[in-house]
């Protein structure tokens, strides 16, 4: 899988050269809407993952979201997220190994008005993520224990979200990019200097929508795409500066068949460092295909 990761960024690339262009001052949407598609989708995956990943039976990404606001057309949003990631191993017994437990609250401010198709928001959020063990972070040969090491760090994110419709194409566009900053002295002191504490990213949402159907006021996304690229600062291990193993990008397409009313089929390709706790140190190579929940309604 040499060749993905350069087609990967050369499609993010033509994304953002597209972004923002052929408005619609008719179509805009709410900051419900712009939460929803920063904070993610819940997901699990089929056993059929393709790359370097251990051999799991699924992995399951559960994001269920409470919101604080005044009214739906609110500028200020507050979401309270408790998301957990976990994996379920094809191994004797089917292990659930070191969730990743990541409880969030996250704050939105729209700076323009609700009316407009061209959208700026700004959003920070504080973070912690854990594993819900205790045991020694290295073990006696100095490897990183997997199954009982203590992880837990905390951070905090802010940036900005730019939403656009593009009239042509029939479909909505939202740009993000963030600065994600775990502070010294905020987690395990053993992540020090193995575990980037500083990271710049970048995402990029298309959901096309269906004809206009006459009968109903919101549409549902037909198919999505969203491209992400996050780049890693600060000591990690030995890599130079402009290591590419900093690099993490990743291409999600998601499906919605008429059939199905809340979840649809996705396909994600994934390369880079490894999001699940205290498996940060492998570099992931994977295709994966499973179910998503993208509630989203337009």
């Amino acid at each position: 899988m040499k060749r993905e990761p350069g087609l990967i960024l050369f499609l993010l690339i033509l994304i953002f050269r597209g972004f923002g262009q052929e408005s619609d001052p008719l179509h805009g949407v709410g900051l419900t809407v712009i939460s929803q598609v920063n904070q993610g989708s819940s997901y699990i995956t089929f056993p059929t993952d393709i790359g370097n990943i251990e051999p799991l039976m699924f992995e399951a990404n559960l994001i269920p979201n409470f919101y604080i606001r005044k009214s739906k057309n609110a500028r200020l949003l507050g979401v309270l997220t408790p998301q957990i990631i976990l994996r379920m191993y094809d191994e004797r017994s089917y292990p659930v190994r070191t969730p990743s437990y990541i409880p969030q609250i996250t704050v939105y401010y729209k700076l323009t008005e609700y009316e407009s198709s061209q959208n700026l928001s700004i959003y920070g959020r504080f973070a912690h993520h854990s594993n819900g063990q205790d045991g020694d972070f290295f073990m006696d040969n100095g490897e990183v224990n997997l199954l009982t090491g203590d992880f837990a760090t905390n951070y905090f994110e802010t940036g900005f979200i730019k939403t656009n419709f593009n009239t042509r194409f029939n479909a909505y566009q939202f740009f993000k990019t963030s600065i994600e900053i775990h502070p010294r002295g905020w987690g395990s002191d053993e992540l020090e200097g193995i575990y980037s504490r500083y990271r710049w990213h970048n995402a990029v949402s298309i959901f096309k929508l269906p004809a206009k159907d006459s009968r109903s006021t919101k549409n549902k996304a037909d198919i999505s795409i969203k491209g992400e690229a996050t780049w890693m600062f600060g000591l990690v291990n030995d890599l130079n500066a402009i290591s590419a193993e900093r690099l993490n990008l990743s291409l999600t397409i998601y499906y919605h068949p008429k059939f199905l009313e809340d979840i649809g089929l996705f396909v994600q390709y994934y390369h880079g460092s490894d999001y699940y706790n205290m498996y940060f140190g492998h570099r992931l190579d994977v295709i994966r295909f499973g179910l998503m929940t993208e509630k989203l309604r337009f």
